[in-house]
């Protein structure tokens, strides 16, 4: 009777609680690892089998070996941090003027720049196909990394916002007193003083871009340009009866973003906690 009681208390209930939404999250991910190392006799057994005792990695080698993976993983690197390093630069000096800089209309074109990021990509991803056509961006790099900011610009700098705000004015007075300039005030004073907002800001705008598959499918042509999303559809059209070589390319693809979160949980955690206090 003891240990039910104990196990009722309100600590005990949350921390199972918590056991049970994490194992509901992570099962998923653990079932589409294991299928990727099943070997063929254990893939379809009745009733399905939880664990494996002989771990077969064929399919992964066989997606090194006979797929594009490794040039597929290579663009959708090169685009997301792009994209990434392209937003966070321009949201950053965007939320920084508008919470430090008032000016006639800026309520106004702050709503403005959140409504904008509600549009659907679905409306803007075919005239965007023949601005990029005309301008030689199709099937490049730089087309891609530009298409991804355009969203990915007032996603970070809405997010920002609270970021800035949260952080004293009377710190920047400061430094003002000691001769820095506005430009050396923000560097030195306020950009590490945001930077736990930067660094969450930053992991869901790659996300952002990692795991697109409308515009990549649609500003990509060249087999050799494909990131991994398309890449991964293709590879489900071509091997439907290939579950392990799909499972194992699912994987690798979810894998840098588990680690990315573990990783930067802290961060995280510190950046939307410091965006709530003003």
């Amino acid at each position: 009777m003891s240990t039910l009681k104990r196990l009722t208390q309100p600590r005990y209930v949350l921390a199972i609680g918590i056991a049970i939404v994490v194992a509901v999250n992570l099962f998923p991910f653990y079932w589409m690892v294991l299928t990727s190392v099943k070997p063929g006799t254990e893939l379809f057994s009745n009733p399905p089998r939880f664990f494996t005792t002989m771990p077969d990695f064929g399919a992964y080698v066989r997606l090194i070996e006979s797929t594009g993976f490794l040039t597929y993983a290579k663009n959708s690197v090169i685009i997301s941090t792009g994209a990434t390093l392209l937003s966070i630069a321009v949201s950053a000096m965007a939320a920084y003027g508008l919470t430090r800089f008032k000016f006639p209309g800026s309520k106004a074109f702050t709503t403005g720049i959140l409504y904008a990021y509600t549009f659907a990509p679905i409306v803007v991803v075919v005239p965007l196909y023949g601005l990029f056509r005309d301008l030689g961006l199709i099937n490049t790099y730089g087309g891609m990394i530009l298409a991804y900011a355009s969203f990915g610009v007032p996603f970070s700098m809405w997010l920002l916002r609270p970021f800035f705000n949260s952080i004293p004015k009377e710190l920047e007075e400061a430094a003002f007193l000691d001769g820095a300039n506005r430009v050396k005030s923000a560097w030195y004073v306020v950009l590490p003083q945001a930077t736990p907002g930067i660094i969450a800001v930053s992991v869901f705008t790659f996300l952002l871009a990692w795991e697109d598959y409308l515009f990549a499918r649609v500003l990509i042509t060249d087999t050799n340009m494909k990131t991994l999303p398309v890449a991964l559809h293709d590879l489900q059209n071509a091997s439907l009866q290939d579950w392990p070589l799909l499972m194992a390319a699912a994987a690798l693809v979810s894998l840098p973003v588990l680690l990315a979160f573990l990783y930067l949980q802290k961060y995280l955690i510190a950046g939307w906690g410091a965006g709530a206090i003003k």
